[in-house]
C-alpha cells in the first residue's frame, strides 16, 4: 500500500509546478497576439492598467500590477520611447510624476480590444471558462479577500 503523502510529493501533483508553467506558456500563448500590437506581455499589462484608469503615479501603477517599482520603471520608459505614454510632472505636486497615455497609446486599445478574443480562441476557452480559472487563483495571486 502507497502512503498518500508520497503521492503529494510528486512534480506532477505539485499546485506550484502547474502555475508555473502555466505562468510561462500564458507569455507564450499571449506573444503572437500582441507582437502586432507592438507590446510585450508586461508592457501589455501597463497598458490595461492605464487603459482602465490614467494618469496615474509609477508607485499606483505598480502596485495595481503587483509590480516593484524598479520593475515597472522600465516598462514605462519603453513604452515612452514607443510613443504611448508620457510622463508629466503633477500639478498637485510637481516632485511626482503622472503617467498618462498619448493619443497613440489611448488609440491602440481599440486594436486590443480583439486580444481577449484571439487567446480564448487560442486556448480553446469562452470568456466563463478563463473567469473561473483567474477566479480559482486568487488565493495564490495576492488577493487576500478571495
Amino acid at each position: 500500500m502507497t502512503d498518500h503523502r508520497e503521492d503529494l510529493l510528486k512534480l506532477e501533483n505539485q499546485l506550484c509546478f502547474a502555475i508555473v508553467t502555466a505562468a510561462r506558456n500564458v507569455v507564450s500563448i499571449y506573444r503572437p497576439v500582441l507582437e502586432p500590437l507592438g507590446l510585450t506581455h508586461p508592457q501589455y499589462l501597463v497598458m490595461l492598467a492605464l487603459w482602465e484608469k490614467a494618469p496615474r503615479t509609477l508607485r499606483e501603477l505598480s502596485a495595481e500590477l503587483a509590480l516593484e517599482p524598479a520593475t515597472a520603471s522600465p516598462l514605462v520608459k519603453r513604452l515612452e520611447a514607443q510613443g504611448l505614454v508620457r510622463r508629466e510632472r503633477r500639478p498637485d505636486d510637481e516632485r511626482r510624476l503622472a503617467i498618462g497615455l498619448t493619443e497613440e497609446g489611448a488609440a491602440l486599445r481599440e486594436q486590443a480590444l480583439a486580444v481577449p478574443e484571439q487567446i480564448m480562441a487560442r486556448v480553446g476557452l469562452d470568456a466563463a471558462q478563463l473567469a473561473s480559472i483567474r477566479d480559482s487563483l486568487a488565493p495564490f495571486s495576492g488577493n487576500l479577500d478571495a
